[in-house]
């Protein structure tokens, strides 16, 4: 069965029609509008540079619920001795931008310049946001993801000193339960997250959380 192909139109084809793998449509743009529907839609993107905007909903879904956020002994010591600052939403174009330039664990996962400009105009919305571990004066780790309701959208982490990433995200995870995020969306699953507690449930299950929880 041949792909949706997406125009200007905004629109999304229903999540639930994708395959397991996930794949929705084809096409379309990358402009706010249509991110912020695509994320509420349980919907994201992901594509190589060289490839039209790709949508996807995987079957099942990765997510992390902060309550089971799982905290190993060896980083329980790194958090509790503070061997990097943690900062949220302190540079967000760094971050992004570094995740852009080196690959981390899932396959074909790059940011494009297009990609990366149309998350700087989502964080300058109020919606994308980081989170980075810092070793003094220098970015040692973080990652971004889209902030919508009481559902965070993880998207792209990246390390240049060992557990930084993992340091960040730890600390990103129990700020956002703070907070009263409910859900962490981890798209796809990957031995890294699911080390941290991250599990699969089944995408209408992942969909109804995010209806209930993007719309406050």
């Amino acid at each position: 069965m041949p792909l949706p192909l997406l125009t200007d139109e905004l629109w999304f084809p229903p999540a639930e029609s994708a395959p397991a793998e996930g794949l929705l449509a084809i096409g379309g743009d990358l402009r706010m509008e249509r991110l912020l529907l695509a994320y509420r839609s349980g919907i994201f993107p992901w594509f190589n540079e060289d490839e039209p905007p790709l949508w996807w909903s995987p079957d099942p879904r990765s997510v992390l619920y902060p309550a089971e956020l799982y905290i190993s002994k060896s980083m329980r010591q790194l958090l509790r001795r503070e061997a990097f600052t943690y900062t949220f939403n302190q540079n967000f174009r760094a971050v992004i931008h570094a995740c852009g330039s080196t690959r981390y664990h899932q396959e074909g996962t790059w940011i494009t310049p297009a990609m990366e400009q149309a998350y700087n105009h989502l964080h300058l919305a109020g919606y994308a946001v980081s989170a980075e571990a810092w070793e003094g004066n220098e970015l040692a780790g973080g990652l971004y993801g889209v902030l919508l309701g009481r559902v965070f959208f993880g998207e792209s982490m990246f390390s240049r000193r060992s557990n930084a990433s993992k340091f960040a995200f730890i600390r990103l995870v129990q700020q956002l339960q703070q907070q009263g995020v409910v859900l962490i969306d981890c798209q796809v699953h990957n031995p890294h997250l699911e080390s941290l507690g991250a599990r699969l449930i089944p995408r209408q299950d992942f969909l109804a959380l995010v209806h209930e929880h993007t719309s406050v």
